[in-house]
């Protein structure tokens, strides 16, 4: 038996769930995309031990797949909604496998930079493909969970990444590192383009129960491919603000991506070994805090009022962000190395709420233009990944770890003020 809601068939049939096996696919995509990268940083000591490399040599390999990154995203997200999520997630998936599987083969500092920089730009449409895709296939009232798919997978590769990356470093040594992580891509561009469909409506996965659910809210119009109204989106405050807030969001990220496990055998005099252990506790954090505000942010839409969710994401932005700054802050003034690792593990995992809240509000925001406005907002988290190494390197040098962090813990103002002009609830388009 059908009946017909919002122009989508609804049956009494027990609805399928094959959303969510999209969704633990996004989340696969996003940890190897993560490993790759972590993959380099693990393996730099023997790289440049090989090759003479300098740190300002490694540095700067590893500021071209940023660049590279980073100039994909608006691109990648117009790709994304001209050919659809299916065919630009899995050409980028594909590209970007190859080229880590390449990196094995780099024979210098020129061709390493460029294939860092070619691999860079391969990644750059992935996770506007992965934002479009949760606008495509989940219910309104899910968007927080299915967020969520693709930040756990990021947080989760410096969690494993490097054990994982060690271990096959001591089997098979440096270079079968990447050509096996280039082999997992192209499985899961495989995978992919097999599954993931550019509308739910298009899977034989999908039957009429979940594709209504799905559908709910809105109309089959509003996962049409179009090109986004970009001189619209520029004139936005709302568009920069979102912008401007991750660029803070990703910059203090990067900063305990990339100096904490220095900062912690530095200034605390822990062993190797008992780094790799402490310094994984934030990122467990980070993950756990991403769910918990998932779970909430979803709450709340299916609760009694759920236009308050859009209030709420402005609230726990700005709140994970004070508290990102405070618990860095103290970080920063606390001598004893376990009270320290509890403030920084503070610290990071407090960040959660706000990345939960800024990938949650791209949706809302972006609607069906979700890939140029997810490529937007990470275009601008990317300069904030590339400044972050550099800038706390330069407060290092020439004022100590306490000041850097002290300045890192600063910077959560800006993102703060951004916040308040964000206003999630309200479209850059709004509807006709």
């Amino acid at each position: 038996m059908e009946k017909v809601v919002q122009g989508v068939a609804q049956t009494t049939a027990k609805m399928t769930n094959f959303r969510w096996k999209i969704a633990f696919l996004i989340f696969l995509i996003s940890f190897v995309a993560y490993m790759d990268r972590v993959n380099l940083s693990v393996a730099t000591p023997v790289i440049m031990q090989e090759f003479g490399f300098t740190k300002i040599d490694m540095g700067f390999i590893q500021t071209c797949f940023f660049a590279g990154y980073a100039l994909m995203q608006v691109p990648g997200g117009m790709l994304a909604e001209k050919f659809g999520l299916r065919k630009t997630g899995a050409g980028a998936i594909l590209w970007w496998s190859a080229f880590t599987a390449l990196t094995a083969c780099a024979k210098g500092k020129v061709s390493f930079a460029a294939i860092r920089l070619l691999f860079g730009f391969g990644e750059g449409p992935v996770f506007p493909s992965l934002g479009a895709a949760t606008f495509n296939w989940f219910n309104h009232r899910e968007k927080g969970k299915a967020s969520s798919s693709i930040l756990l997978g990021t947080f989760f590769g410096p969690v494993v990444g490097p054990a994982i990356t060690v271990a096959l470093m001591a089997a098979f040594g440096w270079h079968a590192v990447f050509v096996i992580f280039g082999a997992v891509g192209v499985l899961l561009a495989w995978a992919w383009h097999h599954y993931a469909y550019d509308t739910p409506a298009e899977s034989p996965n999908v039957n009429d129960a979940e594709l209504a659910h799905i559908m709910e809210g809105r109309n089959t119009e509003s996962v049409k491919k179009a090109v986004a109204p970009w001189s619209k989106f520029l004139r936005s405050t709302q568009f920069w603000a979102v912008g401007i807030q991750f660029m803070v969001v990703d910059y203090i990220m990067y900063v305990f991506l990339a100096w904490l496990p220095l900062y912690l055998t530095e200034m605390h005099g822990l062993s190797l070994k008992a780094m790799g252990i402490w310094a994984s506790f934030p990122w467990i954090a980070l993950m756990a805090m991403v769910f918990v505000a998932g779970y909430i942010s979803d709450k709340i839409a299916n609760g009694k009022h759920p236009e308050r969710q859009y209030t709420m994401r402005t609230v726990t932005a700005i709140a994970g962000v004070a508290v990102t700054s405070i618990g860095l802050y103290i970080a920063a003034h606390t001598p004893s190395a376990e009270m320290n690792i509890f403030w920084m593990t503070v610290s990071l995992g407090a960040l959660g709420f706000s990345m939960n809240a800024s990938w949650s509000t791209v949706i809302s925001l972006g609607g069906q233009y979700t890939g140029s406005v997810s490529g937007w907002m990470n275009l601008w988290g990317n300069i904030g990944g590339v400044l972050a190494p550099i800038v706390t390197a330069f407060f290092v040098t020439n004022y100590g770890w306490n000041d850097a962090f002290v300045a890192t813990s600063l910077f959560g103002i800006v993102a703060v003020v951004a916040w308040l002009f964000v206003k999630p609830g309200k479209t850059l388009v709004p509807k006709q």
